[in-house]
């Protein structure tokens, strides 16, 4: 059982949400605007929060990023909920710090898919954990328990998308993985065509690294779709 927070001012939704998951045993708070949902996340420190984007008093971006700069809830996932479909709005939720994004209106069956997919890397125990999956290779040595990486001597947070992320490319280092790998692997489902999705997280993934990368790159582009894992780093070219 999981503590799920609800934050959407569409009280039929935040219904249909609540009854659902909580068939599903899980333990279901709801808020009806951003600035009460933001309150009730701090409070109660939920292992998954359902935002919607249009709220009143605050919209569900700017809940995002009060979520993603406060150090006691960072390592929430946050599950973007919104009647907005393009691509520029999916790509804002996850610059603002959403790991997924579930359009209105839904199947229920999509919804509980997601849910899963969210909880099974909310930290509590990450897949990397595992004793059969590799932990260290190259200069880059997982720590699940923090959901960080440590490079050589610096350490990195994550959030839990980006953890896993890394941890399948490390699990597959030096080998070319595809873009759909990565979403079956990463979200548990593979959403048709979303690629904007993986893109937007590798790129937050990278700009992390950079931070602690000593000048190295770590993670390739493949041409025609995907990523690999360089765990040794490669020097980046330095523009005169």
């Amino acid at each position: 059982m999981a503590k799920i927070i609800v934050v959407d001012d569409d009280l039929a939704i935040q219904t249909l949400i609540k009854v659902n998951l909580e068939l599903q045993k899980h333990r279901v708070l709801t808020a009806n605007d951003g600035v009460e949902g933001y309150a009730l996340i701090q409070q109660e420190l939920p292992d998954l929060i359902i935002l919607d984007v249009m709220m009143p008093n605050a919209d569900g971006y700017t809940v995002c990023q009060r979520v993603r700069k406060n150090p006691a809830t960072e390592h929430i996932p946050v599950l973007m909920l919104t009647a907005l479909g393009v691509v520029e709005d999916k790509v804002k939720g996850f610059d603002v710090g959403a790991d997924d994004y579930l359009v209105k209106p839904f199947e229920l069956p999509e919804l509980q898919v997601r849910v899963r997919a969210l909880l099974r890397r909310s930290g509590q125990l990450p897949k990397s954990a595992t004793a059969t999956e590799i932990l260290s290779v190259g200069d880059i040595t997982l720590i699940p328990e923090n959901l960080e990486v440590k490079i050589q001597h610096s350490i990195a947070k994550l959030t839990p998308t980006e953890f896993e992320i890394l941890n399948c490319l490390v699990q597959n280092h030096h080998q070319a993985i595809s873009l759909s790998k990565l979403l079956q692997d990463v979200w548990g489902y593979s959403p048709d065509d979303d690629v904007e999705t993986i893109r937007v997280h590798v790129r937050h993934l990278r700009s992390k690294l950079d931070k602690v990368s000593g000048g190295k790159s770590y993670v390739e582009t493949i041409y025609g779709g995907g990523y690999r894992l360089i765990p040794e780093g490669l020097l980046k070219n330095k523009s005169k």
